[in-house]
């Protein structure tokens, strides 16, 4: 891969020759730590660059991130490498009981894979595949009641979705009290999931529920052991770095998550920066896992002092609210925060003060405004986010 970088990809033969550097001096992962962490931004800015000059000869899709915090970036996925990534998907899930052709349902957004612009083609693919395709984006009454029929009638023996849409189908269904057929596991992926929901979704569905991080650009997949212990680092695809502030390795820690793919040659990445927060250690069998994905950097929040507060601080503090059924905690500059709330008609007001009492222990400066609103909009992905902080996302992304 970086060979084909230095060869073929004008912004990495530059890089290289800049640093002095030959794709033969890179013998270890160790290596890589010569090279300077690529952001999303750099890959936007000098997007031309990326091209390899044997494009017009390759196999690929055109694909895109999320955007959840603003401007998505437009990469190219090689056609061997998302066959690639369909293959390694398939083994996680077999580690944990899954064989091909058992039935499974999808909950979730556009975040999977899974959007069909043609309805025909979607049936095909359910079809052939022995999957149904539940949207996470209108889960009102009616919907969910017939996902619950759909559930019932077609007998999952495997879910996979989005955690926090299947944990507010869960509380859904245990709010009406109606039976759900209990598939043999459960799968997440697409966002943090929370010890509370693994806990709830666990509980409703009355079956084991397993995490999963991955992500296509850059081509890094983990998959939860069976035993809960961490997740499993998929090497084939690409090599996964976990780093501090300057850009080193850490074998046990919690820092920045980078990709570098191996084979996806129409866009390759190159210590390619996430965006997510994850810590890492070494098992007893001296393999390394993820013990935990923290988040996006950018659900990090600073306060006037210079202090930094990750999200899970107010995602702990805003549950103990009663009567509030979601809340969105908003940073636009360093002086101010907006909580919004979406409560229902008997939440009462004088509790804030015993939330801002707690918020004034970490900052005494932070302006905290609340706005009461009927619901929180989902991404475009389909993702709920707790918090956003548009002091850690440029300009661009701000729009």
């Amino acid at each position: 891969s970086l060979s084909f970088a230095y060869d073929y990809v004008p912004y990495y033969r530059a890089l290289f020759t800049q640093l002095k550097i030959h794709p033969n001096d890179i013998t270890s992962r160790k290596d890589l730590e010569r090279f300077p962490v690529l952001t999303k931004q750099e890959s936007r800015d000098r997007i031309d660059e990326f091209a390899p000059t044997n494009l017009a000869k390759q196999k690929y899709f055109t694909n895109r991130t999320s955007g959840s915090t603003g401007t998505p970036l437009q990469y190219r996925l090689s056609k061997f490498d998302r066959l690639l990534a369909g293959c390694i998907i398939y083994r996680g899930w077999s580690f944990l009981g899954y064989e091909l052709g058992d039935k499974m349902i999808f909950l979730s957004g556009l975040a999977l894979g899974m959007n069909y612009k043609n309805e025909i083609i979607k049936k095909f693919h359910e079809t052939t595949r022995n999957i149904k395709k539940l949207s996470s984006y209108a889960m009102n009454e009616e919907s969910l009641y017939r996902y619950t029929d759909t559930i019932n009638s077609f007998q999952p023996i495997f879910i996979r979705g989005v955690p926090t849409s299947i944990y507010m189908f869960a509380q859904w269904l245990e709010e009406r009290r109606l039976s759900i057929h209990s598939p043999i596991a459960l799968f997440t992926t697409g966002e943090k999931l929370f010890p509370y929901m693994r806990q709830k979704i666990g509980e409703v569905f009355k079956c084991d529920v397993y995490d999963g991080y991955g992500l296509n650009d850059g081509g890094i997949s983990t998959f939860e052991l069976p035993d809960h212990t961490g997740m499993r680092i998929d090497t084939e695809r690409a090599v996964l770095e976990v780093v501090d502030e300057n850009g080193k390795q850490l074998t046990t820690g919690t820092g920045r998550i980078l990709a570098t793919s191996l084979y996806n040659e129409a866009f390759p990445f190159l210590r390619y920066d996430t965006g997510d927060i994850g810590t890492i250690k070494i098992n007893q069998d001296g393999t390394h896992v993820l013990t935990e994905i923290v988040g996006r950097q950018d659900h990090m929040l600073q306060t006037p002092e210079g202090k930094f507060i990750h999200g899970t601080f107010f995602d702990i503090l805003l549950r103990e609210l009663d009567n509030v059924r979601q809340f969105q905690v908003i940073q636009t500059d360093l002086n101010h925060i907006t909580i919004k709330l979406v409560p229902e008609e008997s939440f009462d007001k004088s509790q804030l003060k015993m939330i801002e009492k707690t918020i004034r222990e970490y900052s005494e400066s932070w302006k905290i405004n609340y706005d009461f609103v009927d619901e929180i909009e989902l991404t475009e992905a389909g993702k709920y986010r707790y918090v956003v902080n548009y002091l850690l996302v440029d300009d661009t992304e701000k729009k």
